[in-house]
């Protein structure tokens, strides 16, 4: 099935972009979340329309993002976790821990954008890498700390 994606979708493509998916993935997310159109004949003329108006929003986004992604860098966070005997710890900093700490200090962060590979889980200090749109990141520092 052929759809427009009005949003950019992880490993499916960008706003504007006309792309084939599965019936099912189609009819059951991307279309009740208006997140796609059916590629219909009408919509396939209006398609430069819908181009420009998206390339706007997009050149919108990309400005606030490019700011928040200069306020991010250089922001630290802090996180204490019990330890038992040689420093191993009981649970980790996990991407939701991340997004937690940086929506405290006043940043709007979904936890699928903190670039984590794999939970924290270990004492230290760690560079974690915040997407904050298409191509703009930034570096943050999260420091894992014991408890006393």
């Amino acid at each position: 099935m052929q759809i427009i994606l009005q949003e950019d979708i992880d490993k499916l493509g960008h706003r504007g972009d006309v792309v084939t998916v599965k019936p099912g993935y189609a009819r059951n997310y991307l279309l009740p979340r208006s997140l796609a159109i059916e590629a219909t004949a009408g919509n396939m003329n209006a398609l430069e329309r819908i181009r420009t108006s998206l390339a706007k929003k997009t050149a919108t986004e990309l400005e606030a993002a490019k700011k928040q992604a200069e306020l991010l860098t250089g922001v630290s966070l802090n996180f204490k976790r019990k330890t038992g005997e040689n420093d191993q710890m009981f649970g980790s900093v996990t991407s939701g821990d991340i997004a937690e700490g940086l929506s405290a200090q006043g940043f709007k962060i979904d936890k699928r954008q903190a670039q984590l590979g794999e939970a924290l889980k270990t004492i230290g200090e760690f560079p974690v890498t915040i997407k904050v749109f298409r191509d703009v990141t930034a570096q943050i520092r999260v420091t894992v700390e014991k408890e006393a």
